[in-house]
């Protein structure tokens, strides 16, 4: 059972680092962001302050190499359209509009960009002349307003809802990660665990006190220091899963003691672990040393930065990867058995508080790296695990409780939704919309998408 954990650990371990060297390869190739673009038509550099700023880039597509605009007036309004800020575009067809207050200020709000149609040098139109951005990470926002793209290019509401949606494809991921590990903890000791978001929260705070060691580790000319810190959390998360299951649960499950009781001691725990977190770490928003201000590769009128290529590719690799071994390997039979039946599991030979332990290791080893990732796309706190546990909650549910495959499904559902919602509803309701489906699928299956009927009494 060891065995089949360790080549899991290992292989995570070899993915990650090469497609970090091999991402960090392509970037060092390539000095522009835009296929066929030149260095010149680049977004500014990220500001290097406590305010989040909006970068706004303009370029002309019709030429070859693309052309900045410049004297192009942008100006930014909040939610009631109230005008927090202006900019004028340079020579680089770029411009910085810093919003007001401090990144914490900020975080959850939604402001639209627009440009002055009068400042628009003759026959030159962009495709949309505004953009929504919601403000869901602690660093500064890209806008791209592209003109002169290629025929067929979506619509204003298209090109929104596409990059929504590779934005929910990347969020899916890491949320699939942590539900699948609250699933199988739930499933095999029928633990409802509200302390699981400070799991995820401790596999950020990990890696990011590996990546804050003096010094910076290279392969190649490559510095995969925040690689290396991800990989730790990993195995220290795991770590962590284990002193929570020998120190606290497994005393508990031999006393004998009820689920709802363990179920308000696991609240009662995540409500001490956060506090620790926060005399630990404060409560300012943190960012890795690298990947807080990449450039965007432009793949048509979609954005998509390297981080998140890395983070959407290591996650599926890990979903996989956890998938196969609960399907095809002696442990993964194992823990679905203990999950149907303990005691007739235990009869068979079946070493159940082994299994249950190692459930407990795994389980928090993915929910770690989930917080891990989520930092490194967003940034983090010393509350972003208790921020997502909902939604944790919502895709777990949604898909139904213990399945591994209902957390996965439940989660790209929940991830999505609550990504595209913003086209419809202002981003600080966008959890909403989630968990309304969530009160709807219930009402008419209340076992979950993918969950069995169960008879009880």
């Amino acid at each position: 059972m060891h065995v089949g954990l360790t080549r899991i650990a290992a292989l995570f371990a070899a993915f990650f680092v090469a497609v970090v060297v091999l991402s960090g390869s392509a970037q060092a190739a390539v000095p522009s962001v835009s296929a066929g673009g030149s260095a010149e038509c680049a977004l500014p550099e990220a500001t290097d302050d406590d305010s989040i700023s909006i970068l706004v880039r303009i370029c002309d597509r019709r030429d070859e190499p693309q052309t900045p605009v410049e004297g192009v007036t942008t100006i930014v309004e909040d939610s009631s359209g109230q005008v927090v800020g202006e900019g004028t575009t340079g020579a680089d067809g770029t411009a910085i509009v810093d919003l007001p207050g401090t990144a914490i200020d900020n975080l959850g709000q939604s402001f639209t960009v627009r440009i002055d149609e009068q400042s628009l040098p003759e026959d030159t139109q962009p495709e949309v002349l505004e953009r929504t951005v919601a403000i869901n990470l602690d660093s500064d926002q890209s806008v791209t307003f592209p003109i002169g793209a290629a025929e067929g290019a979506g619509s204003g509401i298209g090109v929104q809802a596409a990059q929504l949606f590779v934005g929910g494809i990347v969020f899916s991921v890491l949320l699939a990660m942590a539900a699948l590990g609250l699933s199988m903890i739930f499933g095999t000791t029928g633990l409802t665990n509200f302390s699981h978001g400070e799991l995820v929260t401790f596999g950020a705070l990990a890696a990011f006190a590996v990546d804050q060691l003096p010094g910076a580790i290279r392969v190649g000319g490559i510095n995969i220091t925040v690689a290396v810190a991800v990989v730790a959390a990993f195995v220290l998360s795991g770590v962590f899963g284990w002193v929570n299951d020998a120190g606290l649960w497994r005393p508990l499950r031999r006393r004998g003691t009820g689920v709802i009781a363990m179920m308000i001691v696991s609240i009662g725990l995540s409500i001490f672990l956060r506090n620790v977190y926060q005399y630990l770490a404060g409560a300012q928003s943190r960012n890795y040393s690298q990947f807080s201000a990449t450039q965007p590769w432009e793949i048509g009128p979609i954005l998509l930065t390297p981080k998140e290529l890395i983070v959407a590719l290591v996650g599926m690799a890990m979903l996989v990867a956890v998938t196969s071994l609960l399907q095809f390997t002696r442990l993964g039979k194992a823990t679905r058995s203990v999950a149907d039946n303990p005691a007739l599991s235990s009869a068979t030979g079946i070493n159940v508080e082994r299994v249950i332990n190692l459930v407990w290791i795994g389980g928090a080893a993915l929910a770690g790296l989930a917080g891990a990732l989520l930092g490194l796309t967003q940034g983090f706190d010393y509350q972003i695990g208790f921020k997502l546990l909902l939604l944790i909650f919502a895709a777990t549910v949604l898909g139904g409780l213990g399945t591994i495959w209902g957390a996965i499904v439940g989660a790209f559902i929940i991830g999505l939704l609550t990504e595209l919602s913003t086209l419809l509803v202002p981003a600080e309701f966008k959890f909403v919309s989630a968990l309304l489906v969530l009160i709807i699928v219930l009402l008419i299956r209340p076992q979950g998408l993918l969950g069995r009927a169960q008879r009880v009494g």
